[in-house]
């Protein structure tokens, strides 16, 4: 028997992978005191399987809560834990750039492994890597690719747009995405001056009153896809979307990629997010039973 567990923030797709599976689920009570302290209360018996399901935006507090979680969860009866991270945190600082540099994507990793058995994750974001047992050591890390349904969903709403990667890191899911309709696709190349500023140079292609769709992994500052648009809107195009897997920009970034012309944005519920429009229990129930057996 294998119970999933969530946490009452996540409740919405944390159950819809326990009605994929077919699996009973319950709420792990979560009380977060002022002084910023959480409080956790399990289920008081688990079975020896346990699912959990955490994503990690807004890492700090909830790496905390998975220590506890987990730790917990042991003493409870559970022999074996899954943890399911539709977004998996600190995965992009995998070298020191400059001396005293922690590399987080090492030392995240190996924490992970000390707690639990398996890890599965969605378009985690990999430079200098093949496979995520690299980050965790774990036989069972799974990094799986939600471009396949977003290419899926793209295609419900449109079957004329031209997609593009506002650089050539997103190479891989715009073509994963195009290639699910046959769309049109190009790259961008994209020179940062730091955090907030970017230079976007567009491929050459005809946008002409092209309804164009920007693809990418995830969505934090906005300020790359807002730069792009402009870049889009100038070079003549009639409209401008966006699709990605992870939605972590907050409401001044949202005003502004608005601002910036782009009208829609769709995203997987990897995190939750008002943009959510894809959901990614199918891809994840389908990874979990796979490790079941």
């Amino acid at each position: 028997m294998t119970l999933v567990l969530g946490f009452p923030d996540e409740g919405a797709p944390a159950q819809r992978l326990a009605a994929a599976l077919q699996l009973d689920y319950a709420t792990i009570e979560l009380h977060r005191f002022p002084d910023g302290e959480s409080r956790l209360t399990l289920p008081p018996a688990l079975p020896p399987s346990v699912l959990l399901y955490r994503s990690l935006d807004h890492p700090d507090a909830k790496l905390v809560e998975l220590l506890l979680t987990t730790r917990t969860a042991r003493q409870l009866g559970a022999e074996r834990i899954i943890l399911v991270c539709p977004y998996l945190c600190y995965m992009r600082q995998d070298m020191a750039f400059h001396p005293g540099e922690a590399v987080s994507q090492q030392i995240i990793g190996r924490f992970l492994a000390e707690l639990v058995d398996g890890v599965i994750t969605v378009d985690a974001h990999l430079h200098r890597i093949a496979h995520l047992n690299e980050a965790i050591p774990l036989p069972q890390a799974r990094n799986l690719s939600g471009a396949p349904r977003l290419g899926q969903f793209l295609l419900e709403q449109t079957r004329d747009a031209l997609l593009l990667g506002p650089d050539e890191e997103s190479r891989q899911w715009v073509e994963q995405v195009a290639s699910e309709g046959d769309f049109e696709y190009g790259v961008a190349d994209k020179v940062r001056h730091g955090d907030r500023q970017v230079e976007i140079r567009l491929p050459d292609l005809d946008y002409r009153q092209r309804h164009v769709v920007l693809v990418d992994d995830m969505i934090s500052s906005g300020h790359t896809l807002a730069e792009t648009a402009g870049q889009l809107y100038r070079a003549g195009a009639g409209k401008v979307d966006a699709l990605c897997t992870h939605a972590l920009y907050d409401l001044e970034a949202a005003r502004m990629l608005k601002q910036a012309g782009i009208e829609t944005i769709w995203s997987c519920d990897s995190v939750q997010h008002p943009s959510n429009a894809v959901q990614l229990a199918p891809l994840l129930a389908e990874s979990f039973t796979e490790i079941l057996n």
